[in-house]
């Protein structure tokens, strides 16, 4: 998701990859938002990694190709979103210590911490599982895929380095290996060790080695016209309809994640040699800008469903499914502003750095994440403070002795398995008060 040639004064620009980058944006976002028509939208991730791997791949061996390649130069381009990634978890952060409760606010630093070392695949992986329900409450969860992506950039070129240094003659058949390894990995993992399969770089490796295949032309080029269009039309219907049939409980990724990936890599690879119906229909210019603005977009969305589920910060008291529409809107506007003001002065080199200055930004970038993350960790809302906090709306926790069960009212307000569901009484439990603030409190 870093590395885009989507510059339209760029030969090599093709709408139909930016198209591609927003229809997977949008799965994803249907799946999070739980829209029950896409409940395998999480693949849109999936085509997100080839078509990462295809760019990063195309750069690096071009650049090796022409002995022009530096890994500093390959890292500049990255971190260009440091600045603006800090002024996103900033916001993140203060909407935490707003609303988390301090056992929650604590695990939201560690992960900041965990992404700016662009480890938060392997912390979450160690946490919960991604379908699971304490996800919801992790607004960073989404920079796993951003770590998978940024372990790639590291690890690709020096394996590409050392092919082309000491089997100069095998490096597609190399690639193709590491990546079917990784593919007969990713497949067994996806029963016995679900959790480690889903976050981890090594059973993603082969999604994003697709691309980087197609930059060595092992995909066919689809020179025919007729072909070209039956091949993008065909991978397009399927892949369309796995999201229809994929779930939460569906063995990922593994061989489940083999359409989407393929699909997008031919579509890929087909785009090469020319047009098709396919790749006409992603160059439209909604699409299009989806896609230009998907970087932004697949950072701020997931945050901002968080919130709104923990404390309705963008809309209270609504029917759910216009609180979804709120948020899908705000997620939107943000991200349209962050990719106007943001990214695109960055990407038309409005402003222009020197290498060294690039990388002191992104020094300062790193020490601005881990001072936000420490802090959160050192400044701890104490018990004290909390329970102060808790005093606005619940009276009895100003007290000191602990709380008699008269004034949980167990058996009549308060239900628990030793009472029936008839003790309960409506007329003293939902009483309301109209000189005070009325609260209903549901579980426990």
């Amino acid at each position: 998701m870093y590395f885009s040639l989507s510059k339209k004064s760029s030969p090599s620009y093709r709408a139909d990859i930016d198209g591609l980058r927003g229809i997977a944006v949008l799965l994803v976002l249907a799946f999070h938002l739980g829209t029950s028509k896409c409940s395998g939208g999480f693949i849109g991730v999936d085509v997100f990694f080839v078509i990462s791997g295809y760019l990063i791949g195309s750069i690096i061996l071009s650049e090796i190709a022409a002995s022009k390649f530096s890994l500093l130069s390959l890292r500049a381009p990255g971190s260009k979103n440091r600045p603006r990634a800090i002024r996103d978890d900033a916001g993140h952060l203060a909407a935490s210590l707003q609303f988390f409760l301090p056992a929650e606010l604590e695990e939201f630093a560690k992960s900041l911490l965990a992404s700016t070392f662009s480890i938060s695949n392997v912390y979450f992986f160690h946490q919960s599982g991604y379908f699971e329900g304490p996800a919801a409450m992790k607004p960073l969860l989404h920079t796993w895929s951003l770590a998978v992506e940024e372990q790639f950039y590291i690890f690709l070129p020096l394996f590409l380095i050392a092919v082309r240094r000491f089997f100069p003659d095998r490096q597609r058949v190399l690639i193709l290996s590491v990546a079917m390894v990784s593919f007969c990995v990713s497949v067994w993992g996806a029963f016995h060790n679900p959790s480690a399969t889903f976050y981890l770089a090594h059973t993603r490796a082969w999604e994003l080695l697709l691309g980087t295949l197609i930059a060595l032309d092992v995909f066919p080029r689809f020179s025919n016209t007729i072909w070209r269009n039956a091949a993008s039309t065909v991978v397009c219907v399927l892949s369309s309809l796995l999201p229809l049939f994929t779930n939460r409980t569906t063995p990922f990724p593994g061989a489940a994640a083999l359409v989407p990936c393929l699909g997008a890599a031919l579509i890929i690879a087909a785009g090469r040699s020319g047009s098709s119906i396919v790749s006409r229909l992603l160059s439209l210019s909604p699409i299009v800008f989806v896609g230009m603005i998907s970087y932004s977009l697949y950072l701020w969305h997931w945050p901002m469903i968080v919130f709104q589920g923990v404390s309705g910060i963008l809309a209270q008291g609504i029917w759910p499914k216009a609180a979804k529409f709120v948020v899908l809107a705000a997620s939107f506007l943000v991200a349209t502003l962050s990719w106007k003001f943001v990214e695109q002065p960055f990407r038309d080199r409005r402003f222009t750095f020197t290498r060294p200055v690039l990388f002191r930004i992104a020094a300062a970038s790193a020490v601005a994440f881990l001072a936000l993350g420490a802090s959160a960790l050192v400044t701890r809302v104490s018990r004290r403070a909390f329970l102060q906090k808790l005093s606005a709306w619940l009276p009895f926790s100003k007290h000191a002795d602990p709380v008699t069960e008269s004034e949980y009212r167990v058996g009549t307000c308060f239900l628990t398995s030793r009472n029936l569901q008839s003790s309960f009484d409506p007329s003293v439990c939902l009483r309301q008060d109209p000189k005070k603030r009325n609260e209903l409190l549901i579980g426990g």
